[in-house]
């Protein structure tokens, strides 16, 4: 299977499985903004410095909050250092009007809500980029309680287990969630492998015995006229019998061509009927144009089998065309008629025109159409992408 579709296929499974985890970060961040931190600003208003810009901030928490949890969710970019240093400078700002008092506490929301929101906005990003916004914060926190409130080691002591509280758990978090993503992916592949090597070797299963079926058919058909022949029941000067030979040894050369490892499978198969009866003396013309998709042995089957019976009948002249494009393939003969010309859509045996006749049929995704008259016989086969 190509790499490119074990790819979506390891992103597809990764999305399903990290969808829980995404929307219960979105309720942990949102959950701590609103049920926290709300009161503690609610109920401090007096004490702020600046009420109004600590109550700006904290909507402006809440939209760059609300923006990265719908891209989250919605699997969507967002522009993520632009809106980490918003967060960045609305927790300065908070510090600077939040009273010495208060630094410790859920007023002083923007220390200890900044990591969750940083979650949602560095998801499925490498841990250190999650933990340099982390230490970034630690520092404007360092600075502000320095300046508020001194060096003392009481506090000093509180902001590393403040520290160590708010960067634990958005880490751990991070971590679970990338492991989850990496074994669900890894996963996917392999289940994908897997899928692909089973198709392939049932793909393969299928196409050995179409073979076996088709040497099968063979080792009638050219058994028979070799019966004959052994017996004197045929006439080896027989220009029919001749036919005979010519249209087998043509079949059996295209069955072994099929297997071989070339460029343009068609053209290569199609000159091995040429080359049998080019063996035999009959000059033919063989033109290809263009560039031949790949296609599938049954289709190349297809569009080659009908062409047999006309060629092999051909007693002066043949000439033989291709015709490839990225969505269609056309191969088409022109031989001069003859009365005893015939030709058999899809290899079947059966004669289905003879002069005067005027007919087309549709095989599979192969279209074949077949007319002759005193002059010319020609046959053609056409595949067009469906």
């Amino acid at each position: 299977m190509p790499t490119d579709l074990a790819g979506g296929a390891a992103g597809t499974v990764t999305a399903t499985v990290e969808r829980g985890p995404r929307i219960a970060a979105v309720l942990i961040a949102f959950g701590w903004h609103l049920v926290i931190n709300l009161p503690a600003v609610l109920g401090n208003w007096p004490q702020y410095r600046l009420p109004w810009v600590v109550g700006a901030g904290w909507l402006v928490f809440s939209a760059v909050g609300l923006v990265a949890a719908v891209n989250l969710l919605r699997g969507a970019p967002s522009p993520t250092w632009p809106l980490v240093g918003v967060l960045l400078l609305v927790d300065v700002l908070v510090f600077a009007c939040t009273p010495a008092s208060l630094v410790f506490d859920s007023a002083n929301f923007g220390w200890a809500t900044l990591g969750w929101f940083v979650v949602l906005l560095l998801w499925g990003r490498r841990i250190p980029a999650l933990v340099a916004v982390l230490a970034v914060g630690a520092a404007i926190a360092l600075v502000g309680i320095l300046a508020l409130r001194g060096a003392g080691a009481a506090d000093l002591s509180r902001y590393a287990m403040a520290v160590y509280g708010n960067a634990t758990l958005p880490i751990a978090m991070m971590i679970a969630v990338n492991l989850l993503g990496t074994l669900a992916g890894s996963t996917a592949r392999a289940a994908a492998a897997r899928t692909a090597i089973e198709t392939e070797r049932a793909a393969a299963g299928r196409m050995h015995q179409s073979r076996r079926d088709r040497l099968a058919a063979l080792d009638r058909t050219a058994g028979a006229i070799l019966t004959e022949l052994a017996e004197g029941r045929a006439d080896p000067a027989d220009p029919a019998v001749q036919r005979r030979c010519a249209l087998e040894a043509s079949r059996l050369r295209r069955l072994i061509a099929e297997s071989d490892d070339v460029p343009d499978p068609l053209l290569h198969e199609l000159r091995a009927c040429v080359d049998v009866v080019e063996r035999n003396g009959l000059p033919v013309d063989f033109v290809a144009v263009g560039t031949l998709p790949p296609l599938p042995v049954e289709i190349r089957r297809q569009l080659a089998e009908p062409l047999t019976t006309t060629l092999t009948a051909a007693t002066r002249w043949a000439r033989l065309t291709v015709v490839g494009q990225p969505d269609e393939v056309v191969v088409s003969l022109t031989t001069p008629g003859t009365s005893t010309t015939t030709a058999e859509p899809g290899g079947t045996g059966d004669t289905i025109g003879r002069a005067g006749d005027d007919f087309s049929a549709v095989a599979g995704e192969v279209e074949y159409v077949y007319e002759e008259n005193e002059e010319l016989v020609w046959v053609q086969t056409r595949w067009r992408a469906a």
